[in-house]
């Protein structure tokens, strides 16, 4: 599908100037420069940005042909250890070049991303990568009015902006569930955190492997709100252990969730896997260095960040870049934490 482009009628840098009260040549230097001006003054400027819908016209700021050497990254954790894979992939190909790479933090908040993508807009950058398929409306009016090439990674999707990279999160989901019945589980968990669009992916993959089976239990399905950690691993699996309920194997969101309900396990003297299967999903370093061993699924977090970098160049220097949407596969590591058979 063509990428959809927006018509006339944005406001202009005199609506903005007004509206925050400045100069347009405030407004102005504010959106090309913004260490140039004051902390207040970035914050008024676009706080009137959000509220008109400003989207800046790079003739509007007196650089109507020019593009910036920035690359906007856009992720939504910078604790996450699976972003800092996908960022240290990035810098590896953009290293060398004449780009410079700068990321924003959006905290899986809809309204952080749509006012950073404005940020980024304002600084004509050269390409703009951001995370998932999951964008808001607005967010993607945004990225398909960008004159630049847009690149979503960590995920796939029917209908890219301009390319995707990544892998699909409910077949990588559903692999670990069926690699728990396979060894013989049967009242198996899913123990989820921060509810973001890929861990649902996960979540729902995992319901319908085990519906399939005839063994889904609703009750078994547990899921936090809050940013995963390992202290929220053992938590859960602790309330999990709690219920009553019949359990003999769990698969989480995350490998942190998997370090903590495995540490959980141990404290209680359950045995895994004989008593207790625990798989992650990530496959982070720590997986293969637990006693025992920890299953998990291994997603491409690095070749994610190497392969989007290397689209985004071939896109500005005028090369084929390949398909629209590219899929990384992922791989399922099995270990002593799920062989039981």
């Amino acid at each position: 599908m063509a990428r959809k482009r927006r018509g006339s009628g944005n406001p202009t840098i005199a609506d903005v100037a007004a509206k925050a009260r400045v100069s347009a040549i405030t407004v102005s230097r504010t959106l090309r420069t913004p260490d140039q001006v004051s902390r207040l003054t970035r914050e008024r400027v676009m706080e009137a940005v959000t509220a008109l819908n400003y989207r800046p016209d790079p003739a509007a700021v007196a650089l109507a042909s020019s593009k910036s050497s920035l690359i906007g990254v856009m992720i939504p954790s910078v604790t996450n250890a699976v972003f800092s894979d996908v960022l240290k992939g990035i810098h590896e190909i953009s290293d060398g070049t004449q780009y410079s790479v700068q990321f924003a933090n959006t905290r899986y908040s809809g309204a952080d991303e749509y006012r950073l993508l404005q940020q980024f807009l304002s600084q004509r950058p050269a390409a703009l990568i951001v995370t998932g398929t999951g964008q808001s409306d607005e967010v993607l009016d945004l990225l398909r009015s960008a004159s630049c090439p847009v690149v979503q990674m960590m995920e796939l999707g029917d209908d890219p902006v301009d390319y995707m990279v990544g892998y699909s999160h409910s077949d990588a989901a559903a692999a670990g569930a069926r690699h728990l019945l396979e060894q013989g589980y049967r009242h198996i968990s899913y123990l989820g955190a921060r509810q973001d669009p890929r861990s649902r992916q996960r979540l729902d993959a995992v319901r319908s492997v085990l519906a399939e089976a005839g063994c889904l239990n609703e009750a078994l399905m547990i899921s936090a709100n809050t940013p995963a950690r390992v202290s929220l691993g053992a938590e859960l699996m602790g309330q999990l252990i709690d219920s009553g309920e019949t359990c003999d194997a769990v698969i989480c969101n995350n490998d942190m969730l998997t370090l903590g309900a495995l540490f959980e396990t141990q404290r209680r003297g359950i045995d895994v896997p004989g008593a207790m299967g625990i798989c992650g999903f990530n496959d982070i370093e720590m997986m293969a260095q637990t006693v025992p061993r920890l299953t998990s699924i291994h997603t491409p977090r690095l070749e994610v960040g190497r392969r989007t970098m290397e689209i985004v160049l071939s896109v500005i220097n005028g090369e084929d870049p390949g398909p629209k949407s590219q899929d990384l596969g992922f791989q399922l590591n099995i270990r002593e934490s799920t062989a039981r058979n």
